[in-house]
């Protein structure tokens, strides 16, 4: 499968809106947002993510289709990555293809990432762009009602 990432386009906002809203991924991810419920909320975040030029943003295409998105933002000295890959492309080198183009746009390290312990498959896709696990600790999760535990992974 043909992964790529491009700068988001208005268009891509309904496409991630649906990936957004999907039950089985938000109770992977399991730490989720308001906007992650709420179109109202999820459009203010957007507009809010796409006007900052501190975080750099992009489409996610599996073969041409919108598959997801991946950021990195926060201070300088705390930079991280965060990634959304819609349900019908897991397990297909998406995320980590799409994960590690993106961070050949960035120069800045260390890099940080943060997972749900329990989600092996995005500490997978993490490791395999090189980032090495550096920290435990229990964080909420709203998508699932409950504390859980949570790895700090690393990319120096």
């Amino acid at each position: 499968m043909k992964t790529s990432i491009r700068p988001v386009r208005d268009s891509d906002l309904a496409v991630f809106w649906t990936h957004l809203s999907n039950s089985t991924a938000k109770d992977m991810a399991a730490v989720t947002r308001p906007y992650h419920d709420d179109r109202e909320a999820f459009d203010m975040h957007w507009a809010k993510v796409l006007s900052d030029p501190a975080v750099l943003v992009r489409t996610v295409l599996a073969d041409d289709v919108v598959a997801g998105h991946a950021a990195v933002y926060g201070p300088p000295d705390e930079r991280e990555v965060t990634y959304w890959i819609d349900v019908a492309f897991w397990g297909r080198g998406v995320a980590t293809a799409a994960l590690a183009a993106l961070i050949e746009l960035v120069g800045t390290r260390p890099l940080y990432a943060h997972a749900v312990a329990d989600n092996v498959g995005s500490i997978r896709v993490l490791e395999k762009c090189g980032f090495v696990v550096t920290g435990h600790g229990r964080t909420f999760a709203r998508a699932r009602g409950e504390e859980v535990d949570e790895v700090v992974l690393t990319l120096t």
